[in-house]
């Protein structure tokens, strides 16, 4: 798997063209905004019918990912479910696949706005996990320490170019915090020219584009 390899707050983090981090100090795995059920509260809640695959692929790929890395610890960093009712529903076989994907792991949940509260899976519920000078939580603080590292804004980065249109879930970074985009499917995202995203970012800022090739891209740049 492609990925870019980065010196973060005092640690060397990979960044994988599959949308998640790799810390291979700690050997800890972080993904962001999996919203397993997304598909079924929409319907629930008497919206557009999706596929109901979601789930599957999107834990799919996380085994997948486990299976290459091995990790000791894995921490889901926020809007893991799409709400809590999403996660009580979950179907037995992802039940199962989540359960063997959690065995013999550190594997924290961290608390997100759609997931505030406890769920019957095991792993540790926290609100933000601070770990050898990095801090894990699901929404960036305005004012936040070195080494935050966040989800919940799903960014990407959308290009115009040769008539063509390419939208790639991204990370961002500066010096202070980075950004991880959303892991599940039909997660969707937020263009990191919004002000949402930008506006929390030092004029030095860069743009990881996740997918088959990793590239780099300053922030600035996609903003003129």
């Amino acid at each position: 798997m492609n990925s870019l390899s980065l010196e973060f707050a005092g640690a060397a983090l990979d960044l994988r063209g599959s949308r998640c981090l790799w810390w291979p100090a700690q050997r800890l795995l972080c993904v962001s905004d999996l919203h397993l059920g997304k598909s079924e509260r929409i319907a629930r809640r008497g919206g557009p019918l999706l596929p109901p695959f979601d789930g599957v692929d999107t834990l799919a790929r996380l085994s997948e990912e486990i299976a290459q890395l091995d990790p000791r610890i894995v921490v889901c960093l926020g809007d893991s479910f799409d709400d809590l009712a999403a996660a009580e529903a979950l179907p037995d076989a992802e039940r199962m696949r989540l359960d063997v994907a959690m065995a013999g792991r550190d594997w924290i949940w961290i608390e997100g706005n759609h997931d505030p509260g406890p769920v019957n899976l095991g792993g540790t519920h926290l609100a933000e996990l601070a770990l050898d000078g990095l801090t894990f939580r699901h929404i960036a603080h305005p004012q936040s320490e070195l080494g935050e590292i966040s989800g919940h804004y799903h960014p990407k980065v959308i290009l115009h170019t040769r008539g063509k249109t390419v939208r790639r879930a991204a990370f961002v970074h500066d010096r202070r915090r980075l950004m991880l985009p959303a892991f599940g499917t039909f997660t969707g995202g937020l263009n990191v020219r919004d002000s949402a995203i930008c506006g929390l970012m030092e004029p030095d800022a860069q743009v990881i584009m996740a997918g088959r090739s990793v590239t780099a891209l300053p922030l600035s740049g996609l903003l003129r």
